[in-house]
């Protein structure tokens, strides 16, 4: 039911033109509303990702509006069956397939451009190079001011990323922080060797690798330390090494940091926070873009009712398992001893595996019993 604001005043400003945000713009217009969004800077815009969609990310866009069957032989993109773990010292691996549908790898910037024409089709109008300088109450919503021009909104929508303007003027900064680690990301020219997404496990962190079409991979390296060239990351790596060896870099290398961050709220009054300004996960789950998409689609059904409350309450529900995930790999991944014992178990027990990555997906069919009860434990103790 869309809400009743003046002509000239969007229901919803977007504030970030990332997936996230182009996902909250998408899922709002969906629902009859009026959406704007402010950006920065000027597509194409590009950010270090693994860019692997699981299925249940698959699910999302699906839910979106996009017919997948004919959206994804438009662009280049390549499938996905599963996850395969990779130690170096001492060699391990496991593998688990997704249980229903498969994933897709698609450029980050590939992406973005499919998100942008869904949200134009749906008259959802966009100010580019606009730098937010500030938000003001007003009696209906807010006023935003940016370096070249003033918008009045009924709801404002942060999707600004980790350093959030909009979370700092709304005071929904109070986090805990129980993460930070540095990504470096690169493309190669080669045919794919696999049709899983890759994890490469060593004391130095991880290097996990995308097919992204039919003669690229995207590789994204992990680590607590500056990782300071591709070349000497694949040092700590060289089973990858070896498997790249033939392969040209096609694109320039591209940093980035990722945080394990749980906010405490992530609304105020009419303002919301999505994507990473409302709380992240390590990106070695490959969760991010998925949990934004599931995360605009709970927002919007929260404007449809008029009630943000609903969307923090579904926040929390839809962050929490990443969040424990999250965690349970950053601990493998800071203790040999522990991931040696955790991929040779699932090497000799691949159902262990695949449970874990059913459960990791939203797999609910094969979800072990208990396991809302422990998601509920895990929420208060991330939420205490």
């Amino acid at each position: 039911m869309p809400l009743s604001t003046p002509a000239t005043q969007p229901d919803v400003l977007v504030v970030g033109a990332g997936p996230a945000g182009l996902a909250a713009a998408i899922t709002s217009a969906n629902k009859g509303l009026h959406v704007e969004v402010v950006d920065a800077m000027r597509p194409p815009i590009d950010k270090a990702c693994g860019e692997g969609l699981m299925p249940d990310a698959m699910r999302s866009l699906a839910g979106l509006g996009f017919n997948l069957n004919r959206d994804l032989r438009q662009i280049e993109n390549h499938l996905l069956r599963g996850i395969r773990f990779l130690n170096e010292q001492p060699a391990a691996s496991t593998e688990a397939t997704f249980p229903a549908s498969p994933g897709r790898g698609i450029r980050r910037t590939v992406l973005h451009q499919l998100l942008l024409d869904r949200a134009l089709a749906l008259g959802v109008r966009f100010h580019w190079e606009n730098s937010v300088q500030g938000i003001e109450p007003t009696a209906t919503g807010h006023l935003l001011r940016t370096n070249r021009k003033t918008l009045r909104t009924r709801y404002l929508i942060g999707a600004d990323g980790h350093q959030s303007r909009i979370a700092a003027w709304a005071g929904l900064t109070k986090a805990t922080i129980y993460s930070r680690r540095i990504g470096l990301r690169q493309h190669f020219t080669i045919a794919p060797w696999t049709n899983f997404v890759e994890v490469y496990w060593s004391d130095h962190g991880q290097a996990y690798v995308t097919p992204t079409s039919s003669n690229e991979v995207c590789v994204a390296f992990l680590s607590n330390k500056k990782i300071p060239t591709v070349e000497q990351a694949l040092v700590s790596f060289p089973t990858l090494q070896r498997e790249l060896a033939s392969a040209t870099p096609s694109s320039a290398p591209r940093g980035s940091i990722t945080l394990g961050r749980t906010l405490r709220r992530v609304t105020a009054n009419n303002i919301a926070l999505i994507g990473d300004a409302s709380g992240s996960v390590d990106s070695v789950t490959g969760s991010g873009l998925g949990l934004s998409f599931r995360h605009a689609a709970a927002l919007a059904a929260a404007l449809d009712e008029e009630d943000l409350a609903l969307y923090q309450n579904a926040h929390r529900r839809i962050q929490l398992p990443a969040s424990l995930m999250s965690r349970g790999l950053l601990l493998m991944s800071s203790s040999p001893r522990l991931r040696a014992q955790v991929l040779n178990s699932f090497e000799r027990h691949p159902i262990l595996f695949e449970r874990l990555l059913q459960v990791h997906i939203g797999h609910r069919a094969c979800i072990f019993p208990g396991i809302d009860e422990l998601l509920a434990t895990g929420l208060h103790l991330l939420t205490s």
